[in-house]
């Protein structure tokens, strides 16, 4: 047999084979899909529209694209633009120019023009911050300046007044009302379970709501549920060892939960669901939850600022109102970090302390 001077077909790079190069391309897509496909639906559409943002902003304002990784500069500027700030003769400023404001604006980027909440500006460096982190470049977002700014920014507005916007909590009280709203048609039996287990269960999250799924339901008795909560935001990569994922629904709450189970034939699959007129259809959105809680709100004409995280506030301040101990109330919240969770727990027995009550007669 004689030799070849050319190598088997086998031997050389073949179609379907990946050479070093394009496996760490590969390598690299593959984490960022991980990336996106481990993070909670909401922090992933909140980063996409904060990173379109800044996009837009930066050819709004400069006619490039945004640059990776962006300069210190850049950054400072999209602080003062977006920073609302006193001048001396007592006006708020900030330094955005009109005609770049209002395009963003017609962009569908900025809500309405004007300069932004605090809040959301850190939010927005932060998802900046993010992304340099994932693409292992320099973080301007980390540089000295930049923080100075963000930390005096903080207490110029501290100084002006401006407090964080938090939605109302849903104490007992507002929750009898709201329930008060729901009838016996499949719509009102549907509400009132929903806030019945977004309540009790611990204060569910609206993502958590919307996910929930007969699955991970299972009975207890002739009044009582214990719901897994398998996924949650603290808990992204399921239930480890210091998680407590089994949350109860019980008395009222179970009873709610079995008359929308009943009534709506649901077997398997999301307990919350859309309805049109009598039929029972996919399950709810995050934002579908927290509209309901809102028009509820207003059927039961309470006043204040009613969305999904209500029913969660409310029931950290009922419980802390009710002298529950705050490491059982973090056992049903899933709060990983007692900051997180203490302005709510104080505001609830702020009335029970005694240090209050000194001028009262003895």
């Amino acid at each position: 047999m004689k030799c070849k001077d050319t190598l088997p077909a086998h031997a050389s790079p073949a179609a379907g084979l990946q050479l070093p190069a394009q496996l760490a391309q590969q390598a690299a897509d593959a984490v960022r899909e991980l990336l996106a496909e481990a993070a909670a639906a909401n922090t992933t559409r909140s980063y996409a529209s904060a990173l379109r943002y800044w996009a837009g902003w930066h050819v709004a304002r400069y006619g490039i694209e945004l640059p990776f990784p962006t300069p210190e500069a850049t950054v400072l500027q999209f602080l003062v633009d977006h920073t609302a700030r006193r001048t001396e003769d007592g006006r708020l400023t900030w330094e955005l120019p009109l005609e770049v404001d209002q395009a963003l604006v017609a962009a569908g980027l900025k809500a309405k023009p004007g300069a932004w909440s605090l809040a959301t500006v850190r939010h927005r460096v932060a998802v900046l911050s993010t992304a340099h982190r994932l693409k292992h470049l320099a973080n301007p977002c980390e540089q000295p300046a930049v923080r100075t700014v963000l930390s005096r920014a903080g207490r110029a507005a501290v100084k002006r007044g401006e407090r964080p916007r938090k939605k109302t909590a849903i104490t007992l009280t507002e929750l009898e009302a709201m329930l008060a709203t729901c009838d016996d048609s499949l719509e009102g039996l549907r509400d009132r379970a929903l806030l019945c287990f977004g309540f009790a269960s611990g204060g569910r999250r609206r993502s958590e709501i919307a996910a929930a799924d007969i699955r991970d339901l299972r009975r207890i008795g002739p009044q009582g549920f214990i719901y897994r909560l398998e996924h949650s935001k603290t808990q992204q990569a399921g239930v480890t060892a210091s998680s407590t994922p089994d949350k109860p629904v019980l008395d009222r709450a179970a009873l709610a939960l079995e008359d929308w189970l009943d009534a709506s034939g649901i077997t398997e699959g999301p307990i919350f669901r859309r309805l049109w007129k009598q039929r029972v259809g996919p399950a709810l959105s995050p934002a579908a939850v927290g509209e309901i809680v809102q028009r509820r709100a207003r059927l039961a004409g309470l006043e204040g600022d009613f969305g999904g995280h209500s029913l969660r506030s409310g029931f950290v301040t009922e419980a802390s109102r009710q002298g529950v101990s705050l490491p059982a109330i973090m056992q049903l919240t899933e709060h990983r970090a007692v900051s997180s969770v203490i302005g709510y727990f104080q505001s609830g027995g702020v009335a029970d302390n005694p240090a209050a009550r000194l001028l009262e007669d003895s």
